[in-house]
């Protein structure tokens, strides 16, 4: 498919099916791209009007004089079929879509739907919509919608699935004097989606925050590798609807989709670095702040306010949301005594107290920007006769622009009230500092801050992992898979049956026996010794407390002989066509002492396999009780998960002499995530629970669901994991063995020491400027890499020091797969060794299988070695001398026939 520059950097636009009828679409679009400025060519096209508004009306779309770059539907859908044969026939490229009715779920309707969606993918056709309130530019005045509201030029692209979000979303930013630089409706999207526009607006000049609202996700691969990339170089926020089970019905609905739990969608956002927001509210509160925020230095926040009750109001909100308050050092405390009552509070808030006018509002702010005690500073203003609210304002406003280390700080106000206080606010809108309405909004606003920090720094932490899984004890337990699968297609198995496979992935199992009868378990407990627990088998009884199921600490033959006799009448007698298959018999776990978890893995429509972690119990509700994670999972990522889980509430430490070793259940987790990757079979695991006794973590109950999987297992995950099938070990001309692999996140520390062993001067031809010391953050560019778009092999040899990465070629594939911008850097004292050869030919063979059209890459003329390597692989070049550029193309169709 095609890209989207045409359609988003239009030059000219039919409308199709456009009228002169007031309130009909087409006529409204008509208006909006007359009213709206576009320079360029607008056609009407109706047999009905030699004209429409003015303009000169064209009566069918092979009549049209040039191909327009879009065109708009605005027909009815039962035309639709027909159009797009014209429109495909004609070579436009983009065509958006405005009816609603062709999503019904009617057979005839679905058929329509895909039918324009084949006419169009055959013709390389991008289609917005259909159900789509049409597309605004305002940089290039280009209003194709039918919005009542048009849109002010800014910096903030807006996406959503809902057409009612966008003008609401239109008519607040006018109030607020918020521009957009894309203000895209996409209705159903069939075609063009989230992936596909969060690609091409994070590289746009004009696009400095985008902000989406979503319905449902349809391709989640797709979307997280477009929304990880693009959150590395715009603010992006996101608007979820569907948070309880009935939104999540009426999303799917509106939008189509599957029905996946919030949860998951709150993973796949945080793991993005992405921010969520909860509500309309909060994201207008959001814009108003990145917006106009710098970026945050740190988490700490002042507060400044003429009243106290509206500053507790501010600190509550702040630390029920896991926010910090800015302790106050003595000498700022000093300098604040000296300009405030002795009455202040001598504490942050800072409580000027009720007579405060502008004058110490604005000694107050100085002393704090003089200090180093905060990373930002909300403002608060109650309505008073001392210090008038406009007055106030723009002392203020001066007072902070003229600061000297203004920005340094992130600056928040809240201005309370209404008739009085909206001219204040106006004030700081127009200066361009964030202002709100209540306490609680500012301070919410502010944690959209730390919270959109906290995701980027987890975005860009170089991450640990767990040991691996050894061979032959992966080989085992995927032969144990392929032997309970044999000639079934879903097999559900309990405790007893899958300890060997639990055992593989190194999980400790709590020993478990089948019991036929109570004779049997008294026999079997006599063997084992006491305690023991005597459990119901049975696979139509999810819940075993629905029948007291569970009996623990039974401490002789007598007790376990009545509560397994117990066990099988009360089951008899409440579900009497249930299934029972016997007794399972355990000796008791060290229970004293030891914290009882539960950890899911399920299989979401939509992501794929899901980790949930909690607290577990009886009445566990996944959708409440669980924090989730989108497998794979290494240390740093596991930690996350669990203290989320423990900050949410989901995990309830409790004090104990050996508290819970938060490290080993990083690695259970890890295990639990190698385990997925593996073995695609895992549908469902549950484990409840999970015993942890400090570094101890026992399994005492699981269950498992297998199901047959055919097709590439990693295209199941939302995020494509380790490439491992690319590791390979090779001969450099020295006879030397090196590895040769993917680059892995935990790459950083080697990464960074083979930058050391780089010459300036290599480093310079390859970044075409002058190179100083990699920082944290662009390392994790260049390890942390989206192994689903982009490629980069390292060549690792070994030494008495360790490893050490020797050289590395890198190839970065555009979201339509047409070209790969590909690079490579070796050792500059291991030039000469065969390995450039190696690694380029190892990139190119993997772009041929991505079946990405061309290689291209850049160098300098003076780049000799570069040059004539690129040349003897095939590539073509063109040397531009006076520009100081050596292009580098390698076409893959013709590079694989002369390879054959």
């Amino acid at each position: 498919m095609s890209n989207l520059s045409n359609f988003l950097k239009p030059k000219s636009v039919a409308v199709i099916g456009a009228s002169i009828k007031p309130l009909r679409a087409g006529n409204i679009v008509m208006k909006n791209l007359l009213q709206g400025g576009f320079n360029g060519a607008i056609m009407p096209v109706t047999p009905k009007y030699s004209s429409v508004c003015g303009v000169l009306a064209y009566p069918s779309i092979d009549s049209l004089p040039i191909i327009p770059d879009v065109a708009v539907l605005c027909t009815n859908a039962s035309r639709n079929i027909s159009l797009f044969q014209q429109l495909a026939e004609k070579g436009v490229k983009s065509v958006i879509v405005l009816s609603s009715d062709m999503h019904f779920l009617g057979i005839d309707e679905i058929e329509l739907q895909d039918t324009c969606l084949a006419i169009a993918r055959d013709a390389g056709m991008r289609v917005l919509g259909p159900n789509s309130l049409g597309m605004i530019l305002p940089w290039h005045n280009f209003n194709a919608s039918f919005s009542p509201v048009t849109a002010q030029a800014g910096q903030i692209a807006f996406i959503s699935q809902s057409a009612a979000m966008c003008t609401t979303i239109l008519d607040w930013a006018n109030d607020k004097n918020i521009g957009f630089s894309a203000f895209i409706s996409l209705g159903n999207a069939i075609d063009i989606d989230f992936a596909d526009l969060l690609d091409y607006l994070s590289t746009d000049s004009h696009t400095q925050a985008i902000l989406l609202y979503v319905d449902t996700i349809k391709d989640a691969r797709r979307f997280m590798s477009a929304a990880r990339a693009a959150s590395r170089n715009r603010r992006i926020l996101v608007l979820k609807g569907g948070r309880t089970q009935a939104g999540r019905l009426a999303a799917k609905a509106h939008t189509g989709g599957n029905d996946t739990l919030d949860l998951i969608y709150d993973s796949a956002i945080r793991r993005t670095g992405m921010l969520r927001v909860n509500n309309s509210h909060e994201l207008f509160a959001a814009v108003e702040t990145l917006t106009h925020s710098v970026p945050l230095r740190g988490e700490r926040l002042a507060i400044i306010t003429n009243g106290g009750g509206p500053a507790i109001m501010a600190v509550d909100t702040l630390l029920e949301r896991g926010g910090k308050l800015a302790q106050l050092d003595e000498e700022l405390m000093e300098k604040l005594s000296e300009e405030l009552p002795t009455s202040w509070s001598h504490n942050n808030p800072i409580d000027m107290m009720g007579d405060a006018d502008h004058s110490r509002y604005v000694a107050t702010i100085n002393a704090l920007m003089d200090s180093d005690c905060a990373d930002a500073i909300l403002i608060m203003h109650s309505p008073s006769a001392i210090a008038l609210s406009e007055e106030t304002a723009q002392a203020i406003v001066d007072a902070v622009h003229a600061h000297p280390r203004k920005k340094r700080f992130n600056i928040l106000t809240n201005w309370s009230g209404e008739l009085t206080a909206k001219p204040a606010r106006q004030i700081f809108t127009q200066a361009g500092i964030p202002t709100y309405r209540t306490p609680e909004s500012a301070v919410v606003a502010f944690m959209h801050l730390v919270e959109y920090r906290r995701n980027q720094k987890q975005l860009m932490e170089t991450p640990t992992t767990a040991e691996p899984v050894h061979v032959s004890e992966l080989q085992s337990a995927k032969k144990w898979v392929e032997e309970k699968l044999l000639d079934k297609y879903t097999v559900n198995l309990d405790t007893h049956q899958i300890g060997h496979f639990l055992t593989s992935f190194n999980f400790k199992i709590l020993p478990t026996w089948i019991a036929s009868d109570s004779s049997e378990a008294v026999h079997i407990a006599e063997e084992i010794g006491y305690p023991v627990a005597v459990k119901l088998r049975s696979p139509d009884i999810p819940h075993k407390s629905d029948v007291q199921g569970v009996m623990l600490n039974l401490r002789n033959s007598n007790e376990v002989a009545a509560a397994s006799q117990a066990i099988l009448d009360r089951t008899q007698l409440s579900f009497p066509s249930a299934h029972i298959h016997g007794l399972l018999v355990q000796g008791m776990a060290k229970l004293a002492g030891g914290e009882e978890l539960r950890i899911k893995v399920k299989s979401d429509e939509t992501f794929g396999p899901i980790i949930l972690l909690g607290q577990g119990g009886s009445e566990w509700d996944e959708a409440l009780d669980a924090a989730s994670a989108l497998p794979p999972l290494n240390m740093t990522l596991a930690r996350y998960l669990i203290i989320r889980a423990i900050k949410g509430g989901k995990i309830r430490p409790q004090k104990l002499p050996e508290p819970m070793d938060i490290d080993g259940l990083s690695e259970v987790l890890v295990r639990i995530s190698q385990m997925i990757v593996n073995c695609p079979q895992v549908h469902e695991l549950d484990i409840h629970p999970l015993l942890a006794n400090g570094k101890e973590f026992t399994i005492i109950d699981a269950d498992l669901t297998l199901r047959r999987y055919t097709g590439d297992a990693q295209q199941r995950l939302a995020i494509r994991p380790y490439p491992s099938e690319y590791e390979e070990e090779t001969q450099l001309k020295s006879g030397e063995i090196v590895m040769i692999r993917p680059i892995l996140p935990e790459d950083e520390p080697l990464h960074a020491g083979f930058i050391h062993n780089v010459s300036k001067e290599d480093l310079y031809k390859r970044f075409f400027t002058e190179i100083g010391e990699f920082n944290h953050e662009a390392l994790a560019n260049l390890t942390q890499i989206d192994y689903d778009r982009e490629m980069a092999f390292v060549a690792v040899r070994q030494s008495i020091d360790g490893n050490q990465i020797i050289g590395v070629s890198r190839a970065l594939i555009n979201h339509d797969n047409t070209d790969a911008e590909f690079a490579i850097l070796i050792r500059s004292d291991l030039k000469g060794c065969g390995l450039g050869k190696i690694l380029m030919s190892k990139i190119i063979t993997y772009c041929q299988a991505k079946g990405t059209l061309q290689m291209s890459g850049m160098t300098m003329p003076t780049n000799r070695g570069m040059l004539m390597l690129a040349q003897s692989l095939g590539f073509k070049l063109e040397v531009s001398f006076e520009d100081g550029t050596a292009d580098m193309v390698l076409p893959m169709t013709e590079h694989s026939s002369d390879s054959n």
